[in-house]
């Protein structure tokens, strides 16, 4: 069938690292840097702790390394774990247009296979720009994005990652096509992962999205079918989730010279994206000013209206768990006032339930501003105003938070965050050696050469 789900299958199964172009190529290296950084520290949560246990006790064996752990799987349930790791800090990429998404939580359908099949680096990076190219785009074509008609998009990467998965197994146009048809027909996802008091489920969903995608593409290779419409065709996505899709976003320009990965976002910060701005700019007040936490009186920021919805809710004045903490603006904004600084080390239990910070929480407010939602998400704008019990009042503006496209993060600047994450079960010399290994990934004829690197010890 003339779909567009075929369109998008034609092109990811003829993309060659030929055709990639060079900026492109060191865009996919330093999203593998920083995602196997997150990684490294998201395997250390409970939440990966949890599910590396039940794995265990579900049995099974394969080729495929869990990273951190060690422990070896099959590709599906490898994909899913080791997405989980990346995701499970929050502190992974972000791209923002009609909707969020983190493509980096699609990696591990990639290096899965990769390792699996033993190919070669290259191999790899045609499948961390698939990644990209179609999350992104999926992430550009809603109107208005499916987010704001209450969905999460992990209900998009279900259709991203299959072609990834298809791609690194070599399966035909017609078998990626049924693979996008048998991971997103039955994987759509409730926003209500990310609205109120927050789980684990919160990192888990965009995962399972990606283990879908791997499954659904082995599934194609046995000669299992899906529906061929699933995106535009008879209760498919517009039809659903429409109807406003601008479905030329995700063709136009598809095989040209211009890849997405490189217009996609970093994070600084291990909290949810919109919060990066306000957090930037309130960083900018305490340090130019050189205000104390006892001299704050009210903290107001001024952001677009979801974000003021979304993150400062009533249950994020309050927050009990790391899920909760790293998506309440409240919070987050109140460590950065106590502590100076705000890093993993803020998302500790015993921190986040310090009743000390209750009285700074309370202090912040947030509020939408109608010019900022109009710059948005071309621009992320925030404004932050910080008044004093002397009655001063001190202000910034920051509209692009460091990590975007347009202030990036450089590998050296990776390489404090990826450190970080990674030393307290890793040496110097390990953190080094993955370093210089994704820097020449490509150069690499097996995978597996770098996936033994990230096991703690090894």
């Amino acid at each position: 069938m003339g779909t567009i789900t075929l369109t998008l299958a034609e092109w990811a199964a003829s993309l060659k690292y030929s055709d990639l172009t060079p900026d492109a190529i060191d865009a996919a290296k330093r999203f593998l840097y920083d995602s196997i950084g997150c990684a490294l520290g998201g395997y250390q949560q409970e939440d990966c702790r949890m599910l590396e246990a039940h794995l265990a006790d579900m049995g099974g064996k394969g080729d495929c390394t869990f990273f951190g752990c060690g422990q070896r799987n099959n590709a599906v349930n490898a994909a899913l774990y080791n997405a989980l790791a990346i995701r499970a800090m929050d502190f992974n990429d972000i791209y923002w247009k009609a909707d969020p998404c983190h493509p980096s939580d699609i990696i591990p359908a990639a290096t899965t296979i990769a390792e699996w099949k033993k190919l070669s680096g290259e191999e790899l990076i045609v499948g961390i720009i698939i990644a990209y190219e179609m999350e992104m785009r999926l992430c550009e074509a809603g109107d208005p994005g499916i987010r704001e008609k209450g969905w999460h998009h992990a209900t998009v990467t279900a259709f991203a990652s299959p072609m990834v998965a298809g791609r690194l197994l070599k399966l035909n146009p017609a078998q990626i096509q049924h693979a996008i048809g048998i991971a997103a027909s039955h994987s759509c996802t409730l926003g209500a992962v990310t609205a109120g008091k927050l789980t684990k489920m919160k990192n888990t969903v965009d995962p399972l999205a990606t283990q879908a995608g791997v499954q659904a593409a082995l599934l194609a290779e046995k000669g299992y079918s899906g529906p061929e419409h699933v995106i535009d065709g008879k209760e498919g996505l517009v039809k659903c989730m429409g109807p406003n899709w601008h479905l030329n976003l995700l063709t136009d320009g598809l095989g040209g010279k211009k890849y997405k990965i490189v217009d996609c976002g970093m994070k600084a910060y291990p909290i949810e994206a919109l919060t990066h701005s306000p957090l930037t700019a309130l960083m900018q007040v305490l340090k130019e000013h050189k205000v104390k936490p006892d001299d704050i009186e009210q903290v107001i920021v001024e952001t677009i209206a979801r974000a003021a919805d979304i993150l400062s809710d009533p249950a994020k004045y309050r927050p009990n768990s790391k899920e909760t903490a790293d998506h309440s603006m409240p919070y987050c904004l109140a460590v950065a006032i106590a502590d100076g600084e705000v890093t993993p080390r803020q998302f500790k239990e015993q921190r986040i339930r310090d009743p000390k910070l209750h009285p700074i929480m309370d202090s912040i407010k947030a509020v939408g501003n109608d010019e900022f939602e109009k710059l948005f998400p071309e621009k992320q704008p925030s404004r932050v105003t910080v008044k004093t019990k002397s009655g001063q009042e001190y202000s910034a503006r920051v509209d692009v938070p460091k990590g975007d496209y347009r202030d990036p993060m450089s590998v050296d600047e990776i390489k404090v965050k990826f450190d970080a994450l990674a030393e307290p079960k890793f040496s110097k010399a390990q953190c080094d050696a993955i370093r210089d290994a994704v820097m020449r990934v490509d150069q690499m004829a097996d995978v597996g050469e770098l996936m033994k690197l990230t096991v703690a010890g090894k």
